[in-house]
């Protein structure tokens, strides 16, 4: 008995795959979505990629005007040339996926831009006067880094799920 029983579900598992294998495919449904979907991606990503080559060659050019110049003014250019790309980049990935997280990064890479520009800047001074435009520039740039941490950190308001919890919250003063 126990035999017949084990055999009959071998039988059927094997006749279960055999029919999976068998069965056809949607033809119309699942070609179609496969081919549309690549052409779509294909031109956002050359796009993209065109965005990409425009921003690298003007960083480029902003570099080689940067040659042409002598010292610490070469030092400020070459900084405000590679801000200048790095925000550009952070800003493309932001149009292109406009999530929380990339809107971070653009701010983030704004700050480290004006902070190397400002680092720049200082070094045309000397002595104290180079310390305290550093100190000062390295105490804006953390009270703005806060600022995007805080900004960005900030959850959106939920609704209370139930009265009762709002009541409660309205009560305390929490949120």
């Amino acid at each position: 008995m126990q035999l017949k029983l084990i055999a009959a579900a071998i039988a059927i598992a094997f006749a279960a795959t055999a029919q999976a294998q068998t069965s056809p495919a949607p033809s119309g449904e699942r070609t179609t979505k496969q081919s549309q979907a690549p052409k779509r991606d294909t031109s956002e990503r050359k796009a993209k990629d065109q965005e990409e080559e425009r921003i690298e060659q003007a960083a480029k050019a902003d570099k080689e005007r940067c040659n042409a110049m002598k010292g610490n003014a070469k030092d400020i250019c070459m900084a405000e040339a590679k801000g200048k790309e790095k925000v550009a980049k952070a800003e493309l990935d932001a149009k292109n996926d406009a999530s929380p997280r990339n809107q971070r990064k653009v701010a983030e890479a704004k700050l480290a831009a004006e902070y190397d520009v400002a680092k720049e800047r200082c070094d045309d001074q000397k002595g104290d006067a180079k310390d305290q435009c550093q100190k000062a520039a390295k105490d804006k740039r953390d009270q703005a880094r806060r600022q995007v941490r805080e900004q960005y950190a900030q959850k959106p308001e939920r609704p209370a799920a139930t009265g009762a919890t709002a009541k409660q919250e309205r009560k305390t003063g929490d949120k």
